[in-house]
């Protein structure tokens, strides 16, 4: 046993062999007897700012068949963070109750935490929808605002260069930096203004919602919970609630963008490692900041890097186009706090994954998502019994969308194996809104059972990637869209197969974005199987889309309450092979309003048989052994 004690004393009635000061400390005792027997790290209680993230490789991990596990001390509760306290708050603006303090000069951050909460950043309503933008106008400089009221609103705002557009679409929550303002046109940054507005649910032409907002500047602090960080002057604002002070607040400015990275290599994988009853807290992610913005596709996909696009795209490219289909294979994922690739027998028990500013715990995802530079390789993963809230991302993201996911050049870099398990998942994807509670891409045996999710901007729990692109034989509507030209037709199957969803708790979801499902599915997974989970509440949206491509899934046995379509299967309905959506089993589900989805005829073999609906409100016990055993176990 190692005690990491920052003042150097031990607990009274606490067994260790050593005491040290230091993680790095601690870090150094393990790699000298992770060969001679099990060894846990107990950090003591409170909280450790953490300089730098924890580099775990495969000199950390138990070696001998033995187990490396990093705890709190028993009885309490150690935070690691990667941010600082902010003190010194003085009252700023008394008319508006707007505080301000000192930071670091040049200190740069997305997120504010607040009394262990996520602060809103300044926004400002252009367009409310898709159908009220006629103010609005689309060019390659930039967006014009024609409403002189509005636009003399933004002339006023200061540091216009930290200005950004965010449009809130159909499926995509897409972010722009401003590069200045010119009269009453936004001058954008480049290449994310033009990367977002081509493809499919562009910024100017959204399939549904279409909300546009400016964000961050220090004129638009209007309510409580907002902030604003100048950060060339060293200042940060923010506006609690009418008759609050910031005097005993406790406020933490994110560092750090992630803080724990276990990653080895596909020849020496990290093992048997654990972290059990910890709180990982205060991160941040900077890069939709830049110029690149956050072109956001779906599910935290996002479109990084110039791309040749037709003269004509703000017209011609609002539904996707063969340029477009260029950038699919190339797109990038949002990084996570703590990071897991390269990496056999590691677990997570217990823990918090509060505050933090992209995705929560990331497992096996593309090797542009980790630090160490290697993805993949996620295998035999726990992930039981832990809390994740109050954060920008997703709560967990398992596997890649890049080809080395779907058909890797290395066995050794499939992720397989990964159980997640009684966790509870709430009020995750704050500010990427598209992003699910759950995401598994292309895994291999990925067993999700008993979670609770809910409190969600978009998805509940979303398995596979791709809309059947990269099953054996392609999709014909991706053939004609020109993808074909850029990738191979593949001949073998994916990755994904044999995830087992079962048991989850899934309500109050999609309460911003519109398409999707609660539990929602891509591509083809052999042996997949999708039972005994109950989903209400939906917000009048799907409590299940069987999206593109998939096909050989079973869902049986669940409860769906509240949808306006309790599944929607998109096939499309003149050509089975178009979407390649077919050979699913849906049955013996229990609904009451909203009917199903499910194209009929020859080729598709979708079926949809002993399904009931609840009309009267009283459910058979069957269905109610299914609705009180969902959810994640005490």
């Amino acid at each position: 046993v190692i005690l990491v004690a920052p003042d150097g004393k031990k607990p009274k009635n606490l067994q260790a062999d050593r005491v040290v000061r230091t993680l790095d400390a601690a870090q150094a005792l393990v790699r000298a007897k992770n060969s001679q027997s099990d060894l846990r790290v107990l950090l003591t209680g409170g909280t450790h700012e953490l300089r730098e993230p924890l580099r775990f490789d495969a000199r950390d991990g138990g070696r001998n068949g033995h187990t490396v596990t990093w705890q709190s001390v028993p009885g309490q509760r150690a935070v690691l963070s990667g941010g600082s306290q902010v003190t010194g708050w003085t009252l700023h603006d008394p008319a508006k109750n707007i505080w301000v303090a000192d930071v670091p000069t040049g200190i740069r951050s997305r997120q504010l935490y607040v009394d262990g909460k996520l602060a809103q950043r300044t926004q400002l309503l252009i367009a409310e929808s898709k159908k009220t933008r006629g103010h609005l106008a689309f060019s390659r400089r930039g967006l014009t605002v024609n409403d002189a009221a509005l636009a003399e609103r933004i002339a006023g705002l200061s540091n216009p260069s930290e200005l950004e557009i965010e449009e809130m679409g159909s499926f995509t929550d897409r972010y722009s930096p401003v590069r200045t303002v010119d009269g009453n046109t936004l001058v954008m940054e480049q290449p994310a203004w033009d990367n977002n507005n081509f493809g499919y649910d562009t910024l100017k032409s959204p399939y549904n919602r279409g909300a546009v907002y400016l964000n961050n500047a220090y004129e638009l602090i209007s309510g409580p919970n907002q902030w604003y960080l100048d950060s060339a002057n060293g200042k940060v604002f923010y506006q609690p609630a009418d008759g609050r002070s910031m005097t005993a607040a406790d406020v933490r400015l994110p560092r750090l963008e992630s803080l724990v990275q276990v990653g080895g290599s596909y020849r020496e994988p990290v093992k048997n490692l654990a972290f059990r009853n910890l709180t990982f807290a205060h991160t941040t992610w900077n890069f939709p900041s830049g110029p690149n913005g956050y072109v956001d596709q779906q599910s935290g996909a996002h479109i990084v890097g110039e791309y040749a696009k037709p003269a004509d795209f703000l017209t011609s490219c609002q539904d996707g186009c063969p340029e477009f289909e260029k950038s699919r294979n190339e797109w990038h994922q949002i990084p996570a706090a703590v990071q897991v690739s390269a990496a056999e027998r590691v677990s997570f028990d217990g823990n918090r994954f509060e505050q933090l500013g992209s995705v929560a715990l990331g497992l096996g995802m593309d090797p542009n998502a980790y630090a160490s530079g290697v993805g993949y390789g996620a295998a035999h993963i726990a992930v039981r019994r832990n809390t994740f809230t109050n954060s920008a991302g997703s709560g967990i993201v398992v596997g890649g969308v890049q080809p080395d996911a779907h058909h890797p050049r290395d066995r050794r870099m499939v992720n397989h194996d990964v159980t997640i398990t009684d966790n509870t998942i709430s009020t995750v994807g704050q500010e990427y809104r598209d992003n699910a509670g759950i995401l598994s891409t292309y895994v291999t045996r990925a067993t999700i059972t008993h979670n609770t999710l809910t409190d969600l901007p978009y998805d509940g729990i979303d398995i596979g990637w791709g809309w059947g692109i990269n099953d054996p034989g392609g999709n014909l509507y991706y053939l004609e869209a020109g993808l074909y030209n850029h990738q191979p037709i593949y001949r073998t199957p994916t990755t994904f197969r044999e995830n087992y969803v079962a048991y989850n708790l899934i309500h109050d979801t999609k309460q911003a974005m519109h398409d999707g499902g609660s539990i929602y599915t891509l591509s083809a997974s052999p042996g997949t199987v999708i039972e005994r989970n109950y989903v209400y509440d939906s917000r009048v949206t799907f409590g299940a889309l069987i999206d593109q491509g998939t096909r050989y899934v079973v869902m049986r046995e669940n409860v769906f309450l509240g949808s306006s379509r309790w599944v929607y299967v998109n096939s499309d309905d003149g050509n089975p092979d178009t979407f390649n959506t077919k050979d699913n089993l849906i049955t013996k589900n229990w609904w009451d309003v909203g009917p199903a989805r499910n194209p009929e005829g020859p080729g598709y073999n979708n079926r949809l048989v002993d399904n009931v609906q609840i009309t009267d409100g009283v459910f058979p016990p069957e269905a109610q052994e299914v609705m009180t055993g969902a959810g994640a176990r005490p």
